[in-house]
């Protein structure tokens, strides 16, 4: 076998263990959700709030799985191979270790390091957007290593705030705790103890986006492909790849 063609079948294999680790918990967590809110007095180890985010979490985790492969079909590009491995892997860590398995209160600085892992990859992603922006016939155009750089950084940035904004609406309008501003006893943090894990994202997804900016820009500076997707319908003669139009200056 390949190489190409074990990276292949190791996406899609983690692709349905992955997705059967968010089917599988639906219905014992929506019996736990039912089951709470009936039992009063009962001590479970778990909040219906917890339960009710984590429905919501392995739900959204079902859903975004599938978006590679949605916009795959739709810009008509193949998302390297391993930036889709690494995707399924963080949704894994994120969703049913994060919440399902409250990795999020168990081990330490968790949610630091998959906001770091995440801030990366959306970063790299913008870098594919810019190549396939750059085959597009009705946008012709081209950019400098600096400019794609500081749009890499920008559009990473912007997703984690749109991420933050998704989580305080999600605690505000379920009751749920994204935002970590209760304890793991359900205890509600008060002052700037509350806002403390919300700055710690966006700081930490800053920096993600800045690592994964000058990774990029070292990449088109030194014209390496790290981040170009394979675009069908354009093809470049030498190796079969495409490569995007960024002057090197």
């Amino acid at each position: 076998m390949s190489k190409k063609n074990l990276k292949i079948t190791l996406g899609k294999s983690l692709y349905y263990i992955v997705l059967l680790s968010f089917i599988l918990p639906i219905g014992y967590l929506v019996f736990r959700i039912i089951s709470s809110e009936n039992a009063e007095g009962a001590t479970t180890l778990h909040s219906r709030a917890d339960y009710v985010l984590m429905l919501v979490e392995c739900v959204l985790g079902v859903l975004v799985i599938h978006i590679p492969s949605i916009l795959a079909r739709r810009f008509r590009f193949e998302l390297p191979a391993v930036l889709y491995i690494l995707y399924i892997i963080f949704l894994y860590c994120a969703i049913f270790l994060g919440e399902v398995r409250s990795f999020y209160y168990l081990v330490p600085h968790w949610d630091d390091f998959l906001h770091l892992f995440s801030s990366m990859m959306t970063g790299f992603f913008a870098f594919m957007v810019v190549t396939i922006l750059n085959h597009d016939e009705k946008l012709v155009f081209t950019l400098s290593p600096v400019f794609v750089a500081l749009f890499a950084f920008t559009f990473s940035v912007s997703i984690g705030a749109l991420w933050e904004i998704y989580e305080y609406a999600g605690d505000g309008i379920l009751g749920i705790n994204m935002q970590k501003y209760m304890n793991a006893g359900g205890e509600s943090l008060i002052g700037h103890a509350a806002l403390t894990d919300t700055m710690e994202d966006i700081i930490i997804d800053m920096l993600g986006a800045f690592i994964s900016a000058v990774a990029g820009y070292i990449s088109i500076k030194n014209s390496k492909r790290w981040l170009v997707p394979i675009l069908k319908d354009v093809v470049i003669a030498d190796n079969n790849e495409t490569a995007p139009e960024i002057d090197p200056v």
